[in-house]
This record gives C-alpha cells, sequence and structure tokens, in this order.
C-alpha cells in the first residue's frame, strides 16, 4: 500500500523562468564598505558620478543598459554604412510603421535628439504644453524652444500609497480648463507619456488615450507620444483594462498609438538596444521639417546620427520587444522585487511599475527636510550598503524654476530601482532587496545632503553634495 504525503508546496502556484538562456557573462566586483565611503564622498554622492567599475548591481537606469540578443549582434554584422539611403534604415521604418503605425520615420542618435526635433518643429515663444506629469529632459527641450510645461495628470499619480490602476491618465477636465483658458492655438500638442517615469512607471489606460485624443480633435491639437516604454503599458492595459485580457501586446500597442498624431521614442529601452532612437510622425509638413533638422543636429535624415548597424540592431529590437514572453518576464522581474519589499514593509509607490521600483524616500526620511535632498541620501545609502547603484528621482531632479530660480518642490520625493531588460538574475534581485530593507532598518540615522555644485540644466545629472550639519 503506498504511504501517505502531505504536499507541501502550493501546488497552484507554478514559477515562471525568464525566456533566455545565458550566453555571455560579464564580471561585476564587490568592494568594501569602506572603499564605497570613499567612492561616494569622490562622486559628490551623485550616483551618476561613480565610476561603473565600482558599482557590484547597477540599477541606475534601464536606459542603454539592456542585453542584446544573438540574433541583433548578428544584425550588427549586417550594418549597410553607407552614408545615404542604407538598407537598415529601411528595415528600421517598416517595422516602426509596421509595430507603432507611423507613417514617416526619422532616426535619432536617442531619445533627446528626438525631444529636440519635435520642440523645434512644434513649439513657438509662449506656448502652453500639456502633459501627463513632466520628464526631465523633455520639459528643459520644451522650455528652451519657449513653451511652459503644465501637468494635466491625474491627482492620484502624486499620491504613491494611491493603488488607483492607471495612474499616468490625464485628467481630462485640467486638460481642458487649460485650453479654454490659454486657447487651443498657444497649445501646439499635448505630450502624453506612456507609462510615466516620474510617477513611479504608471501606465495610462487605453480609454484615457482615446478619450485625450477624442478632446484634443476637438480643438484640432495634436496628440504626441513619448513611447519609450509603450511596450511595458500595453502590457498593463491586457493586466488590467476590461477587454483586453486575450489580446497580445503588439496588438494593444498599436491600437494606442493610433490615438496619437506621432511619436518621439528613446530606443534605449523598450526596444532593447545600447543607442539610439527615433521621431514618427504622421503629418508630412511637420515631418518634412523634422527631416530637415536632423540634418543640422543629428545626421543624414536615413542615419540620424547613428551607424548602420545600430538601424539594424534597434529593427530587430522592436519585433522581440513585443513578444509576449519577453514582456511578462520582464514586468515580472520587477514585479518580483517590488513585491519583495512589499512584504517587509518597505515604503514605495503602488502599483509597481514596468520598469523599475520606485522607493518611497519621504516615508523612509520624514525627518529629512525636502530641500536637504532625502531621495538623494537614499540612493547614497544603498550604494553605501551593497554596491547597488540606484538613483533619484525628487527635488534634484525637478530642478529650479526658471522664472524665479527657486527650487522646485514635487510632491513624490522617489528613488528609481531601475531594472535592465535581460541583464539580472533573481539572486541579483534578492541582494538589492536585502540591502534596501537594511537602509530601511536603519532609515532614523540618516542625515541630509546640501548642494555643493549646481549646473544650470539637468544638475541631477552633474551636482555634487555633501553631508549637511
Amino acid at each position: 500500500m503506498a504511504e501517505s504525503r502531505t504536499r507541501i508546496r502550493d501546488a497552484s502556484r507554478r514559477s515562471w523562468a525568464e525566456p533566455w538562456k545565458v550566453k555571455m557573462v560579464e564580471p561585476a566586483r564587490w568592494t568594501t564598505r569602506d572603499y564605497r565611503e570613499k567612492c561616494i564622498r569622490e562622486a559628490g554622492y551623485n550616483t551618476f558620478l561613480l565610476r561603473s567599475e565600482d558599482v557590484y548591481i547597477d540599477l541606475l537606469t534601464d536606459s542603454g543598459t539592456s542585453a542584446m540578443s544573438d540574433s541583433q549582434w548578428a544584425g550588427l554584422m549586417l550594418g549597410d554604412e553607407a552614408y545615404a539611403g542604407s538598407r537598415n534604415f529601411y528595415h528600421l521604418e517598416e517595422n516602426v510603421r509596421k509595430y507603432y503605425g507611423y507613417q514617416y520615420v526619422v532616426p535619432t542618435h536617442q531619445g533627446r535628439g528626438a525631444e529636440h526635433l519635435v520642440s523645434q518643429v512644434y513649439i513657438k515663444q509662449g506656448d502652453y504644453v500639456p502633459g501627463n506629469m513632466y520628464f526631465t529632459t523633455t520639459r528643459i527641450h520644451q522650455e528652451l524652444a519657449g513653451g511652459t510645461f503644465v501637468d494635466v495628470i491625474v491627482d492620484e499619480a502624486h499620491d504613491p500609497q494611491s493603488e488607483h490602476p492607471f495612474k499616468g491618465n490625464v485628467d481630462l477636465d485640467k486638460l481642458e480648463d487649460l485650453i479654454q483658458e490659454v486657447g487651443s492655438e498657444r497649445v501646439p500638442y499635448v505630450s502624453l507619456a506612456a507609462t510615466v517615469n516620474m510617477a513611479g512607471g504608471q501606465p495610462v489606460s487605453m480609454a484615457n488615450a482615446r478619450a485625450v485624443r477624442e478632446l484634443c480633435d476637438g480643438y484640432g491639437i495634436p496628440v504626441l507620444l513619448d513611447a519609450t516604454r509603450a511596450i511595458e503599458n500595453a502590457y498593463f492595459i491586457r493586466q488590467r483594462e476590461e477587454g483586453y485580457r486575450g489580446k497580445k501586446v503588439a496588438e494593444i500597442l498599436l491600437e494606442f498609438c493610433s490615438y496619437t498624431h506621432g511619436c518621439w521614442m528613446s530606443a534605449k529601452k523598450d526596444t532593447l538596444v545600447n543607442i539610439g532612437g527615433w521621431l514618427a510622425l504622421n503629418d508630412q509638413a511637420k515631418f518634412d521639417d523634422a527631416r530637415n533638422l536632423v540634418v543640422v543636429y543629428e545626421g543624414l535624415h536615413t542615419y540620424g546620427g547613428l551607424a548602420g548597424r545600430d538601424l539594424e540592431a534597434m529593427a530587430r529590437g522592436i519585433e522581440e520587444s513585443v513578444d509576449d514572453d519577453h514582456i511578462r518576464a520582464r514586468v515580472g522581474q520587477v514585479e518580483y522585487l517590488g513585491n519583495k519589499l512589499l512584504g517587509w514593509g518597505v515604503p514605495l509607490v503602488v502599483p509597481i511599475g514596468g520598469h523599475a521600483v520606485f522607493l518611497d524616500a519621504r516615508r523612509f526620511y520624514p525627518h529629512i527636510p525636502q530641500d536637504r535632498f532625502p531621495a538623494q541620501r537614499l540612493a547614497a545609502e544603498i550604494y553605501l550598503e551593497a554596491g547597488v547603484r540606484t538613483m533619484e528621482r525628487g527635488i534634484l531632479s525637478a530642478g529650479r524654476d526658471p522664472a524665479t530660480g527657486d527650487h522646485r518642490y514635487p510632491k513624490l520625493e522617489l528613488v528609481r530601482v531601475t531594472i535592465p531588460r535581460r541583464v539580472y538574475t533573481q539572486a541579483h534581485m534578492d541582494v538589492t532587496a536585502e540591502a534596501i530593507e537594511e537602509v530601511w532598518w536603519r532609515a532614523g540615522e540618516a542625515k541630509g545632503l546640501r548642494l555643493v555644485y549646481e549646473p544650470k540644466y539637468l544638475r541631477f545629472f552633474q551636482a555634487r553634495l555633501e553631508p549637511a550639519e
């Protein structure tokens, strides 16, 4: 007679594994705390100024830090390095049209180049650009072109503890109020980001994108998409919005983009390359303007500052990025880290975002005033604990009001723990989680920082700080 047994494992829960195998490795160096203390002091307590060789697990950004596939690496060998008319450009153009749905494509060296073109082509002095929360580089390009960014995101986006499933949504009343106040002729476009980085990687619903388009059509205002992480946004729509559960991410992405008139793209994120971007439009006249300007600032309109091999890697990366298994594993790793931290009571933004876990520095360090840079201190402490590099997304990133010179004081004071795609294992996530929990446990000991050097633009990249008295 068979021996009776009690099953210990929960049979309803099945593990999943990444849909790829490791083929090459890059050594990562573990260092001592004493060494890391020296490094962070020399870097002015700014994780951007650390040397990468002094970082054990690099979660500063997912921009250009993903691992390319064997197909992408093979594509590099097929680079057509002709100055004009590279066949790799036409492959990129074909895939942007197929998966994003836009007619005209201008390649750029990265998303920042596309942001610049959009701002120069669309914005006039005195214009107002509404958007669902600012992004640092997007806003500075809008301001340098003579525009003023206006936040029209839903209020829930500014509350890190709100469980709203689509905290990236545009508040339609705020948007229409702005249009009525300044006049539609002073609104060159609506800047729609999907997902919203500064809110914690929060998505926009399909219903909201459709409603924004309908409202803007009534005023003759185009909607332009920051498509940097639109594939992650499409995944969240499939998970959270009624009517999309059984659809492929590629289908959802195409529909979402159809409610916009064009996009700018940093291909260094969703598209799995180390460099590259594009501007895609449906308006031929604006496309002609952008195609002319790219020759001035980036390179010929068929290479945009990139080698042919980079264009080919982007074209292939587009196909890989919309694969359902890939995006499920990509977001799943972020959720794994976030849920582990939530289980330990660590304060972070919920729902968990698609590309990063965002720690709530206000709740970590309620004793540190915002103008003493609590999120910057938190990022420094995580590095000191385990050599894990993260980045600040709070008052330092918000910068100063160009009119008054005063600090901008965002409601969110966050540290972004950003996961590169196809790079780290779950064991790396465990080490990261344990380091953050240890910093949380000792949070009461932390003290603020003060600025000792501050550049004029995008100060968070190069600012230097020191412990405040």
